[in-house]
């Protein structure tokens, strides 16, 4: 056993989803049999426990799910903590590089903020429906998102126990940085043209989404969720930095820059999700949601003035743009 798993932060990391976990495992169990017995149009005393059953259940799963949207962004926080004590690293980048299990854990905690939104989403319409429409629906949902929460579970232990405080890491500026003749950026894009798009994309989901066109909200959105991520780290993240050969998602996450990641990447990663939700709401319940556009829009509104706003600021007292400096590979 790694003695990293003696840190502080990472065992109350831990022992909350474990708790989260256990808690869930009852719910899974109460799940199932509901599922198997569930007819609302029965008026047995079966029937009427189930119901019972299932609203406990429901206040079960929201507050484990609550747990969940806290416990992301203090994973972030305890890997930032870790890059303290082990060699090279110098944010949470390094950390979550240093295994294979790094990035694969972070994208399916993603995922599962994601499915659970989508829960919440048909639990509340699933209810004000009053014959419970969509229970088996979100009942199987649910089963899914347990197993998902399950090899989540693993992975968050051999992540952290696979890590050797006594290797030199990578640090970000070896993970992302820039070399000579090199473009990282998607579809052979230069930085003018990502930028236009951008913006581009910004101005088509706000126009699909009030404009009930859903294809195009959802093929802006996939585009947005890589355009986005690469002008925040290749452009707009230099200007946070205010140094223009720093390109790291991570090291904005950091108190130097007054914890602004969490703002920009939160703004981001709840439009993109409220988006995917707005999309299931309309196509697979017939639902159209008013609140969830409406509070997408400002959430990526809110993406693109805090990208802007840093930018503007440091042309204001500059008077001059960034220049990346160019970096030759040593062969």
């Amino acid at each position: 056993m790694s003695s990293l798993l003696l840190n502080t932060n990472i065992a109350i990391f831990l022992l909350a989803e474990w708790i989260v976990w256990f808690v869930l495992l009852i719910a899974f169990g109460v799940t199932v049999y509901i599922l198997k017995k569930w007819d609302f149009q029965s008026y047995t005393p079966v029937q009427y426990r189930l119901e019972k059953y299932a609203y406990l259940v429901m206040v079960i799963l929201i507050f484990a799910f609550s747990m969940k949207f806290i416990l992301l962004p203090y994973f972030i926080f305890t890997m930032d903590k870790i890059s303290d004590i082990v060699p090279g690293a110098m944010c949470s980048a390094g950390v979550i590089s240093f295994n294979h299990y790094g990035m694969k854990l972070f994208f399916i905690k993603l995922l599962i903020l994601l499915f659970l939104m989508v829960w919440l989403m048909i639990n509340h319409y699933d209810l004000d429906a009053k014959k419970y429409p969509w229970f088996k629906l979100k009942g199987w949902l649910y089963l899914v998102i347990f197993l998902l929460i399950s090899v989540e579970l693993y992975w968050d232990y051999a992540f952290f126990n696979d890590i050797d405080i006594h290797k030199v890491l990578n640090c970000c500026s070896t993970l992302y940085g820039l070399l000579e003749g090199v473009n990282p950026l998607p579809f052979g894009l230069d930085k003018t043209r990502l930028l236009i798009l951008f913006y581009l994309l910004y101005i088509m989901i706000v126009l699909s989404t009030f404009g009930k066109q859903y294809f195009i909200l959802s093929i802006g959105l996939i585009l947005f969720t890589i355009i986005g991520y690469y002008s925040v780290l290749y452009f707009f993240g230099t200007y946070i930095y205010q140094m223009p050969n720093h390109n790291c998602p991570f090291c904005m996450l950091q108190k130097d820059y007054y914890y602004i990641g969490y703002l920009l990447w939160g703004s981001f990663i709840g439009g993109l999700f409220l988006g995917v939700t707005t999309i299931i709401a309309n196509l697979v319940l017939g639902i159209d949601i008013q609140k969830l556009k409406i509070l997408m829009v400002l959430l990526f509104t809110q993406f693109i003035v805090i990208c802007s706003l840093y930018v503007a600021i440091y042309y204001i007292q500059n008077g001059v743009f960034l220049e990346p400096v160019k970096v030759e590979m040593v062969m």
